[in-house]
């Protein structure tokens, strides 16, 4: 979603910032290792899918001519996501995304940019499609929290930080699809966000261990518990279950408002992540919002489900 020591049952190959982990199992060691044989994957995809396969495995259902730049847009997300577990002083990490800001910036001003094997492609990607480097650099601004060592004050913090990098990044992912009308970017700026909450709260175990804080300080606060005690390890499981749960059950209202809103066909392959996140909730509720239940770190990517949503037009 979430990084070293996922438990017992496996272990966190890397954290997507607020997004939550992709964890590799023991159980699925040799589909990884077939998966790590697909042949003619770009830098780009290659990426995601070692990274983020739950994106990666939507990405499979777009048109053939539409994948690589849903990979690029992605790579790009696993690329910034990655930065607060790579680097060791905040400011190093300030550096990164600046980077990023001054290759967009060149970009948009018709200048020659580094040939990156992650900003190239995007670059290309955003001019073929016409999307908005004004967005990516929200994206940009938002993942600077991911670089602070205070956490969200309350669930509204949590989810702008949740609508401002996810939301936006499913948003493009639409642009890139072709599937622009107000429903359909509506729904995937609300998928995008629900699936970030629901990473933040199963992402809870990693982000401890890193000294950062993801759960709303006020509702920890009802709980008769605080952020400082989070870090010390004292707060009550109860505390900790309250603020997965007030997550979670937000991110199932976000999912339910996206569900009624009219959807193009086209579009689908940018919601799926929708068909993904019910399978994460239900593990959660199950596990009484305990994000340090084993289950709850456990890969669900689901493939005959997406596939049969996609079929069914569903997310």
């Amino acid at each position: 979603m979430v990084g070293d020591g996922a438990g017992q049952n496996g272990s966190y190959v890397m954290a997507r910032g607020g997004e939550g982990p992709y964890i590799c199992h023991g159980r699925n060691r040799r589909n990884r290792s077939l998966m790590a044989q697909t042949p003619n994957l770009s830098h780009c995809a290659g990426l995601v899918r070692d990274f983020d396969r739950d994106r990666f495995m939507t990405a499979l259902f777009a048109p053939p001519d539409r994948r690589e730049a849903l990979m690029a847009l992605y790579a790009f997300n696993v690329e910034i996501a990655r930065i607060r577990e790579s680097v060791r002083e905040p400011m190093a990490g300030l550096i990164r995304l600046q980077w990023w800001r001054d290759t967009f910036t060149a970009a948009e001003q018709g200048r020659k940019i580094d040939r990156h094997p992650v900003a190239l492609p995007l670059v290309e990607t955003i001019r073929e499609r016409g999307l908005s480097f004004d967005a990516l650099e929200t994206i940009l601004t938002a993942r600077e929290v991911d670089l602070e060592s205070f956490g969200p004050g309350d669930l509204a913090a949590v989810e702008s930080y949740a609508e401002n990098t996810s939301g936006i990044l499913s948003r493009l992912a639409l642009g890139i699809l072709g599937s622009e009308d107000d429903g359909a970017l509506r729904a995937a700026h609300l998928v995008g966000t629900a699936w970030a909450l629901i990473g933040q709260a199963r992402a809870v175990p990693f982000h401890l261990s890193m000294g950062r804080l993801t759960l709303p300080e006020d509702v920890l606060v009802g709980a008769k518990s605080s952020g400082a005690e989070m870090l010390a390890g004292q707060a009550p499981p109860s505390a900790i279950a309250a603020g997965v749960k007030a997550l979670g059950e937000r991110a199932a209202e976000l999912l339910g408002a996206a569900r009624r809103l009219p959807v193009a066909r086209e579009a689908l392959p940018g919601l799926l992540l929708g068909i993904l996140a019910d399978c994460h909730l239900a593990v959660l509720r199950r596990c009484g919002w305990n994000p340090f239940d084993p289950r709850v770190s456990l890969p669900r990517h689901r493939p005959l489900r997406l596939a049969w949503a996609r079929w069914r037009g569903r997310f």
